[in-house]
């Protein structure tokens, strides 16, 4: 793995001279590292009301007194001091995709986001680098009290009350270190309010384009479904490889209220000098449910845990994943299901592939606490390894502490079988084919979760994955 380290030193420092025009004669400079003086020039630039300023000093403290987590991949080759922490576009928010730089439209409709909202999406926003530079929710959904905007709009305006009773509560600063990183320089991401009763028939999604070299990413994602709403909302991550370390770390709080109804679903597909610290949690109310669909490719390291807290009475969960590794890549993945209410429900599916070298690690966190009667638990993780230099590790942990519960875990490794592989060769297949088709139908699971146009994506990543293109 050494050498797909990067080397920030090899690395011309004038990619780091960021400027951006506030007026024809009056520019300033964003530079590597994180003190105060940055914080602080974050919270002048997104004018954040007091409250927030206050959150993102305190998180800076938090963040200095803390130890790196002694948990997953190791991380110690990343410097945060040799990241720029904020990078803004020189365009202001749009609403009209017409009205977006012709440079940064370029780049989103290669990616297909223009066309994928007008198929088959409620609402778009697009985040490049720092900031949100599109955002767009249809005039029928918008009807409906449904609330979709950027956060900095959320923060500063008329749900700011809403938002200051959720934003890192859900997920608080103190609850790992590069969550307090998040809180001391968070920039862009989503909020989402979804009215008592309302159900939103298609989609909403973001989209986040990291394309400065050596920079960081981190936004933030809040959705709250009210009482018997139903909403789906689809998160797209990108990224240009660079010989110089990348990071992301966003974090997304969901709020599920009682007989409400989410499904969040991610395609991730970061390069591979990428580290994906990303934090997301839900909490949800009596008789709502939630669903997770994740499909984790790229990034040079990955920590990466949704967490779903089965608050009320007959919550559930399920969540459904893949992950895919390759050369110098260590994925480090999984879900954590806490039960606290009576009669909650959860399952895991989860599934890697390995190829060429690479790691993927399954952790999963299961807590039944003691007055979770009745709860139900299972856990099932496949791993599929693709050669004989790769590895999968599976890591469960499950702190049950009531004995009237139902949990069950089942784990299975293994490699592709030689007589599959000779049985579709022998019907005309070509080796390489038949080794795609063999993952292709071990990742059907994840890919009959996602709408159409993003099970094509995903299928597309993997067989750039197998050819050892992507």
């Amino acid at each position: 793995m050494a050498e797909e380290k990067t080397q920030v030193t090899d690395i011309d420092q004038s990619v780091y001279d960021f400027r951006f025009e506030e007026s024809e004669k009056d520019f300033y400079k964003v530079r590597k590292g994180l003190d105060e003086s940055v914080v602080l020039r974050i919270s002048e630039e997104k004018k954040d009301p007091e409250w927030v300023k206050e959150l993102r000093l305190k998180s800076l403290k938090i963040f200095n007194s803390m130890n790196e987590p002694d948990w997953g991949p190791d991380i110690h080759d990343l410097d945060v001091q040799q990241i720029v922490h904020y990078v803004k576009p020189k365009t202001q928010m749009a609403a009209k995709w017409e009205d977006v730089p012709q440079d940064i439209k370029d780049t989103f409709e290669k990616l297909g986001i223009p066309e994928a909202e007008r198929k088959s999406l409620a609402g778009v926003g697009a985040q490049y680098d720092s900031e949100v530079v599109y955002h767009n929710v249809k005039e029928e959904v918008a009807k409906q009290g449904v609330i979709y905007t950027d956060m900095e709009s959320a923060v500063n305006g008329e749900y700011a009350d809403l938002v200051k009773q959720y934003f890192m509560n859900v997920i608080p600063p103190t609850d790992h270190k590069f969550a307090a990183l998040h809180g001391a320089v968070w920039s862009g991401g989503s909020f989402v309010y979804v009215p008592k009763g309302v159900k939103v028939s298609v989609p909403l999604q973001s989209y986040f384009r990291l394309n400065a070299a050596g920079a960081g990413q981190f936004e933030h994602t809040l959705i709250i479904v009210d009482e018997g709403a139903d909403v789906h909302f689809i998160e797209g991550c990108s990224a240009p490889k660079y010989n110089v370390a990348n990071l992301h770390a966003g974090c997304v709080e969901l709020i599920v209220k009682k007989n409400a109804h989410l499904r969040y679903s991610t395609i991730e597909n970061w390069s591979k000098n990428m580290y994906n610290l990303n934090s997301k949690r839900a909490i949800v109310d009596e008789n709502g449910k939630m669903e997770w669909v994740s499909g984790s490719f790229g990034s040079h390291v990955s920590y990466l845990y949704p967490t779903t807290i089965l608050k009320g009475d007959h919550s559930l969960c399920e969540f459904t994943g893949i992950t895919f590794s390759g050369k110098g890549q260590s994925l480090d993945t999984g879900a954590k299901m806490i039960h606290v209410g009576k009669w909650t429900s959860s399952v895991i599916n989860s599934k890697s592939i390995s190829k060429s070298g690479g790691l993927n690690t399954y952790r999963s966190s299961i807590v039944v606490n003691k007055g979770a009667k009745h709860a139900k638990v299972s856990v099932n993780c496949d791993s599929l390894m693709l050669d004989a230099e790769s590895n999968s590790d599976t890591i469960p942990a499950m702190n049950i502490m009531t004995d009237d519960c139902d949990v069950g875990h089942e784990a299975k490794i293994g490699r592709i079988s030689n007589k599959a592989i000779f049985y579709l060769m022998s019907r005309g297949i070509s080796e390489d084919e038949a080794r795609a088709l063999i993952v292709s139908g071990f990742a059907n699971p994840v890919r009959k979760e996602l709408p159409l146009e993003y099970a094509v994506e995903m299928n597309n990543l993997i067989r750039l994955e197998m050819k050892g293109t992507l």
